[in-house]
């Protein structure tokens, strides 16, 4: 039987450095939620009931836009929809998982970290090298995401599903948590759509995603987008091109980071190859 390398870790070395990690993670969460539970006025009536108000600034802006282009089809919530609740512990649930909710945001760059240094040991010098940064450009992705969900797809949204009805007879009341899981669904899946060229260079580098597999599918990923775009706005094309831009642009920008990858390894396999011949 060969030695064990000095780093290498046997399977349960690494579920307790997993385990290790995973604590760390969890009680990151957990600190933030608790510090965002004593925040309740200004998270709830700041942050997640702003932007179904005309004075959010999103609101604002689109009125103004709308007023200046003729196009009044843009000008958004206007007429705020209210918001009930029906359950006894309804507001009470509601705000411990949206300070957990709170908790994660606020956390992921601790989470990436961890998840990164649980990642490291596994890595070669040189890719540890070309993989520098990693945790910060995930955690400003994450964060660009997050606002671009919050500033530009949350206010369109609750337009659209505020106001849609099938008969004037039928009027809108919200339930709180209808529009929270609305809300916080639109916002993470934002962060986390916002990470694809973080996505696409761990993919590219173990070989499973290359720059003629993404051109290939460009046109594929454009109708998802624009269809998703349409989904989630008000039906005008101002709308849909605002939303769908910046996915676009992350596309393209995948694209980029997937060349620079597939350089770098053809770079390295011809000098592997060079030294074995030699």
């Amino acid at each position: 039987m060969g030695k064990k390398k000095p780093n290498e870790m046997s399977f349960l070395e690494h579920l307790e450095s997993l385990r290790k990690h995973l604590i760390r993670s969890i009680l990151y969460i957990i600190i933030l939620a608790f510090a965002a539970f004593f925040f309740k006025n200004f998270i709830f009536n700041e942050v997640l009931l702003a932007p179904k108000t005309p004075d959010f600034i999103t609101n604002r802006t689109m009125c103004s836009l709308g007023e200046f282009l003729g196009l009044k089809s843009i000008c958004i919530n206007q007429t705020p929809f209210s918001i009930i609740n029906i359950k006894m512990t309804g507001q009470f649930m509601t705000h411990i998982t949206v300070s957990l909710i709170v908790g994660l945001v606020i956390a992921f760059p601790f989470v990436f970290n961890e998840f990164w240094l649980f990642l490291k040991p596994a890595l070669k010098k040189k890719e540890i090298k070309h993989s520098r940064g990693a945790v910060f450009f995930a955690s400003v992705l994450f964060s660009l995401g997050a606002l671009f969900g919050y500033y530009i797809i949350v206010p369109l949204s609750m337009n659209f599903l505020g106001t849609y009805n099938v008969s004037h007879e039928v009027v809108n009341k919200i339930n709180l948590n209808s529009y929270i899981q609305t809300f916080t669904s639109v916002v993470l899946a934002s962060a986390v759509v916002f990470e694809l060229p973080i996505l696409i260079f761990f993919l590219s580098k173990i070989g499973l995603v290359t720059p003629k597999f993404l051109k290939k599918y460009r046109k594929h990923s454009l109708v998802v987008i624009l269809a998703l775009s349409a989904i989630i706005t008000p039906p005008d094309i101002f709308s849909q091109i605002l939303v769908s831009l910046p996915l676009i642009l992350l596309y393209e920008v995948g694209i980029g980071i997937s060349k620079r990858v597939e350089k770098r390894n053809n770079k390295k396999f011809i000098s592997d190859d060079v030294s074995t011949t030699a």
